[in-house]
């Protein structure tokens, strides 16, 4: 007899209406099922497997560091390898100059990145708090600091301990931030993060926390044109920093390095990269910091860096990394974008299907919202017919749902035409 559903439950994770499949193999874009079945994964496992599984050049890398080291810290053991990935990515990403915190996951990227703009601020400007401000459909980790401060309403914490933190402006979509007529948001929208610092005092703000493009809380919400550079405008006429998470949008997610490459004038005092460094092979996050701001961290008054754990910049997660890395240098950039275009042409030709409420998003990160109580039926059908997906929470009230198309950048016009299939087939059926 089967004991495994019994074992399960003394695994504390997160599930899903719907039964799980054991998986005895992987390739690039495809899960291999125990009957036989392949699989495609069309939301990169829980938005990080950009490069797809079984990559040989990560595993290159790892061997290679494997048979030197594997494990020295970096304040002890000579960083070569850290310090190698550091320069690499921050040339891939267009921030040749930054400083950069190598950490394990993206939430203690964001703790990491919160305590850096607090030490700078009150350095550079002796601020007295060092207040976060993040929007009501933000999402920013899994920590009790993160939960709470960000807007995520399904993982919210209870009240009583939110430690008296909560999201502090609306964001730029209509489902948060109505307009009469049903108007779009626009750049003027930035106004509400004026507002809100104002409020607190800017002296006592250090950053505002945003996401360039939604990722599950909301499905692929996109920035109004002209909303980051005001917002960006906005935090420099207060000496309050920006921090752009772009822990799920970095590294050609959207089809550029980082997603907000989209628009001119953004550009960020410090940018979080996470599920796309990592692409599922090693836990790992990024916190880049601009060069007129790193060297304020070492300044004589600065509190110490932040603890950044036991297994913060672990040699054999620099090499994972350079891996991934070696893999979307050899996808071809432009080739990158042209797949993206072609995958957000094909949903939103599902526009017109009934049951679909709307598709949006950039590159190889899709929204496709349908109405309530489609969902799951839908999931399990597109599993049905070989694709896997990722649901979204949803925004506004009553709450939109969807699911989050965003394949391995990896994934082939084939693997595209498939996914895009199964899901129009899943549609038409349950429609």
């Amino acid at each position: 007899m089967d004991q495994y559903p019994s074992r399960r439950k003394r695994l504390l994770t997160s599930s899903r209406p719907m039964p799980d499949w054991e998986v005895v193999g992987a390739s690039g874009a495809w899960l291999h099922r125990a009957d036989g079945t392949p699989v495609l994964d069309g939301s990169s496992g829980l938005l990080c497997t950009n490069v797809g599984q079984s990559s040989p050049k990560v595993l290159a890398r790892i061997q290679a560091q494997f048979a030197r080291y594997t494990y020295g810290g970096a304040a002890v053991v000579r960083p070569h390898i850290q310090l190698e990935l550091a320069e690499r990515l921050c040339a891939a990403v267009g921030r040749p100059d930054d400083s950069v915190a190598l950490v394990t996951c993206g939430t203690l990227g964001v703790e990491v990145a919160i305590g850096l703009a607090r030490t700078i601020t009150r350095v550079c400007d002796g601020k007295r708090r060092g207040d976060i401000l993040t929007s009501d459909l933000s999402y920013h980790g899994m920590s009790a600091l993160t939960l709470a401060l960000a807007g995520n309403h399904a993982r919210r914490p209870r009240p009583d301990d939110a430690m008296g933190l909560a999201p502090a402006y609306p964001a730029p979509y209509p489902p948060t931030h109505p307009h009469d007529g049903g108007r779009a948001c626009t750049a003027d929208c930035a106004e509400e993060v004026a507002k809100a610092i104002d409020a607190r005092g800017a002296d006592h703000v250090a950053a505002v926390l945003l996401e360039p493009v939604n990722g599950t809380t909301g499905g692929a919400f996109v920035s109004p044109p002209g909303y980051l550079r005001r917002v960006g405008e906005i935090c420099r006429e207060r000496g309050v920093l920006v921090i752009h998470d772009e822990v799920l949008t970095g590294l050609w997610r959207t089809g550029t390095p980082l997603a907000g490459n989209h628009w001119a004038g953004c550009e960020p005092d410090i940018v979080i990269l996470s599920k796309g460094l990592g692409a599922g092979y090693t836990p790992v996050a990024a916190v880049l910091v601009a060069p007129h701001l790193a060297p304020l961290l070492r300044h004589e008054g600065a509190d110490p860096l932040p603890a950044m754990g036991t297994m913060a910049a672990h040699p054999l997660m620099a090499a994972a990394c350079l891996g991934v890395l070696d893999e979307l240098e050899a996808l071809g950039h432009r080739a990158l974008r042209e797949r993206g275009d072609r995958l957000g042409e094909s949903l939103r030709s599902l526009t017109g299907l009934p049951g679909v409420q709307a598709v949006r998003g950039l590159g190889h990160l899709y929204g496709v919202q349908v109405e309530p109580g489609l969902l799951w039926p839908l999931l399990e059908q597109a599993e049905r017919r070989g694709v896997l997906f990722y649901p979204f929470t949803g925004a506004g009230e009553p709450r939109g749902e969807g699911l989050v198309v965003a394949p391995p950048l990896i994934a082939t016009d084939t693997d595209l035409d498939h996914l895009t299939g199964a899901l129009r087939g899943a549609l038409t059926d349950l429609t």
